[in-house]
């Protein structure tokens, strides 16, 4: 059985840049209160001619030049997002075809927070059996559009961002190297502590004026909630990575979570044993960009020299659904 290696990595960030003295001329909320509950400082929104299409496109290429290899090489597409550029078709598709790759398969994965890491236990899965060499593992998000910029929406609208981030997998017969083990959970019980309510697909018109009458159509989160779960599963299933290869937390040289609040990545650094210089973090000048936030992190953190070849890396994920997480990777 072959194994997966990660060989390029790239990410793409919009130019429009919002900080918190920004937020502040939308809402009733101030730079000292959002840096407290989540270490955001800025975070990146589209401007006119940005899509998950054209975002993720930028990202694959620069991770395809990284990995030395051509759009061509690549035979297998994975796309982590929650919402493609339309309702349908997905958003792999569309970046299959600005990479000039018809015929290859696309797949999109709709795993929110922990989309990324769904989406490369499965092109690692493919990998691994022989069913391909190359594959493109993409997370693009836009969540400025769906945001209430009011004080009323204050809560998540500080929160998100847009952003996208690609990894390119290939093939190795080094059963040290590369993807060693990943972890998919999910736990549909706590479908309301994180979501979207309308509009629903079930509701004829989906479209239709009573979901313009209050919130809605807005993101809501039940945050305590969520904090207390995430500093639960993200301990959890990097464990559960760690006792399937035999290693221990002092193995790790980077760990990079989902960057969901820097509160919780905090936390779960200490749960977990791991000094700080050990875990990574990007969300104070990104914000959260849900499935994209992974890749984006794995890209800075190569770019400023805290992710090298040879390193063990842990990645873990918590979000929506709820699902988390996890993969241990030799890069």
């Amino acid at each position: 059985m072959k194994n997966s290696k990660i060989v390029g990595v790239g990410h793409y960030l919009p130019e429009r840049i919002v900080t918190n003295q920004d937020l502040e001329k939308m809402m009733d909320t101030s730079d000292e209160w959002i840096r407290e509950r989540t270490g955001i400082r800025e975070r990146h929104w589209i401007t006119e001619g940005d899509t998950i299409a054209s975002m993720s496109h930028q990202a694959a290429l620069k991770a395809l030049e990284r990995a030395g290899m051509e759009a061509g090489d690549i035979e297998f597409i994975v796309f982590a997002t929650m919402m493609s550029d339309q309702i349908f078709p997905g958003g792999g598709c569309f970046l299959q075809q600005k990479l000039g790759l018809p015929g290859v398969p696309a797949m999109d994965v709709r795993n929110a927070c922990s989309g990324f890491l769904y989406a490369l236990a499965t092109a690692d899965k493919f990998i691994k059996t022989g069913t391909y060499k190359n594959a493109l593992v993409v997370g693009a998000e836009i969540q400025s559009t769906s945001l209430d910029l009011t004080t009323r929406g204050r809560d998540i609208a500080v929160l998100f961002a847009d952003g996208a981030g690609a990894a390119v997998l290939t093939a190795t017969d080094d059963p040290t190297d590369g993807i060693l083990t990943t972890h998919i959970h999910a736990d549909g019980n706590y479908t309301d502590k994180l979501r979207v309510e309308q509009p629903v697909v079930y509701h004829n018109p989906r479209l239709h004026p009573g979901i313009f009458e209050g919130d809605a159509i807005y993101p809501k989160m039940e945050g305590r909630y969520v904090f207390k779960h995430a500093v639960t599963k993200f301990p959890e299933v990097i464990n559960e990575a760690l006792e399937a290869t035999g290693y221990t937390t002092d193995d790790i040289d980077l760990l990079i979570p989902h960057q969901a609040n820097l509160r919780i990545t905090e936390a779960v650094g200490q749960r977990v044993g791991l000094p700080p210089e050990k875990v990574f973090s990007n969300i104070q000048t990104t914000g959260n960009t849900t499935a994209a936030s992974i890749p984006i992190a794995m890209s800075e953190a190569i770019e400023q020299g805290r992710l090298k070849k040879g390193d063990l890396l842990c990645l873990a994920a918590f979000g929506a659904g709820f699902t988390w997480a996890s993969a241990l990777v030799r890069f």
